[in-house]
């Protein structure tokens, strides 16, 4: 039946696939990144920090370093034009993420603003420097790297979690528009990894994998045309249970086993 079918085309075999990866630079980009250059992918690496581009590059023969500060509309272009000059990527993940604890007792709006730019602005500016071009090959797949963060208000996710519930949403309503243009749409909901990111949490994180095995739990999604993308399991599935949950049941549970 129709409704059992995989929501994208699954993606087995990488080879001489043309894949940009925005966020490149350390934790699920890049171990991402690694992953498909080992399957035959012709890989593209993006982030801020040049230095660690060219380091990928040097471990990683055959890949390309694109030096990009996802924030910035107009840079954004000119990497997207860069790349149209040689080929229309096969498949663009987005992974450029900020992230700091913060409460309502110490609230801080720059701080809440950057979370903004670096989760979801940068990937309005992808969209719209990247679409045309998509749609008029009428093929290829987008991903980006939300959070289980976004299904629901969480402590210490002021600034972070609203930004990946946007990001999630986004992802959901692309995949809607733009099935029939024969484009592929994924959103990925990691739990807790192990990754510069998370390295200064205090607190205990249920479940942590290694960025490799995110990696491997992110391409095996794409083989199966998944459209959400969740990791580990073991932790995801009670989020998802949480999500489900009645307000009032919610914020006692939440109460009672976080804060």
């Amino acid at each position: 039946m129709a409704w059992l079918k995989p929501f994208n085309p699954p993606i087995t075999d990488w080879r001489g696939k043309s894949v940009w990866v925005i966020g490149a630079s350390s934790g699920i980009g890049r171990a991402t990144a690694a992953a498909l250059h080992a399957r035959g992918a012709r890989v593209t690496v993006s982030a801020r920090n040049a230095q660690a581009l060219h380091d990928f590059v040097a471990e990683h023969p055959g890949s390309a370093a694109l030096p990009l500060d996802s924030t910035d509309a107009q840079e954004m272009h000119q990497c997207v034009q860069s790349l149209l000059e040689l080929s229309t990527p096969d498949c663009v993940l987005y992974c450029a993420g900020h992230y700091r604890a913060m409460r309502a007792n110490a609230l801080d709006v720059p701080e809440m603003l950057r979370h903004l730019q670096v989760n979801y602005q940068g990937a309005l500016y992808l969209l719209d420097a990247l679409l045309p071009a998509l749609r008029q090959r009428g093929s290829g797949h987008l991903a980006f790297v939300s959070s289980v963060a976004g299904y629901r208000g969480l402590p210490n996710s002021l600034a972070y979690g609203p930004t990946k519930a946007a990001l999630t949403n986004l992802a959901e309503t692309l995949y809607l528009d733009l099935q029939a243009d024969g484009i592929g749409v994924s959103v990925i909901n990691p739990g807790f990894v192990d990754t510069p990111a998370t390295a200064g949490n205090t607190f205990k994180m249920p479940g942590l994998i290694s960025s490799a095995q995110a990696a491997q739990a992110i391409l095996d999604g794409w083989a199966l045309g998944n459209f959400e993308i969740h990791f580990p399991k073991r932790f995801t599935f009670w989020m998802k249970a949480l999500r489900s949950m009645p307000n009032r049941w919610y914020f006692f549970l939440v109460r009672k086993t976080v804060l």
